[in-house]
């Protein structure tokens, strides 16, 4: 395994303007508010209530996820063991996850969520198994 360094999951919060007459924009810039250059946006909607998705970690990647509507739970845990959740319920927050980190997520019954990703979709970049994410864990902790 070539990964070194971990980084730990963080909340960025994004630039709203607006007020509760007119509503409110969300504003997040590539590069300045997002820490990444975007290649890849993808979004998920009707997803039952208390739905578990995710389940997988990648080995390159990194992501901001946003509750666009609706609330998100997200239990987290990274490559040296260290295990995170976060509840995100607001469109001006962001989830900032990065390379081997775990993730299970629970939708409530109207979530949406956005995510920006810092790649374009590989199959082989993802870890579908949490055996796997084990074993990579030890050897990681090994060194």
């Amino acid at each position: 395994m070539q990964f070194t360094e971990v980084k730990y999951p963080t909340i960025i919060e994004l630039n709203s303007i607006g007020n509760p007459n007119l509503g409110y924009i969300t504003v997040g810039e590539e590069l300045k508010d997002i820490p990444f250059e975007i290649k890849r946006t993808y979004w998920t909607y009707f997803t039952p209530h208390n739905v578990k998705r995710g389940r997988h970690a990648h080995r390159q990647l990194d992501q901001l996820i946003v509750s666009v509507c609706g609330s998100l739970k997200m239990e987290l845990e990274t490559i040296d063991g260290k295990t995170f959740e976060f509840i995100l319920d607001t469109p001006n927050k962001g989830l900032l996850l990065h390379s081997y980190t775990w993730r299970k997520m629970t939708f409530s019954h109207n979530a949406v969520l956005l995510c920006l990703a810092s790649e374009l979709y590989r199959e082989s970049d993802y870890i579908r198994e949490y055996s796997e994410f084990e074993a990579l864990k030890k050897e990681f902790n090994a060194k």
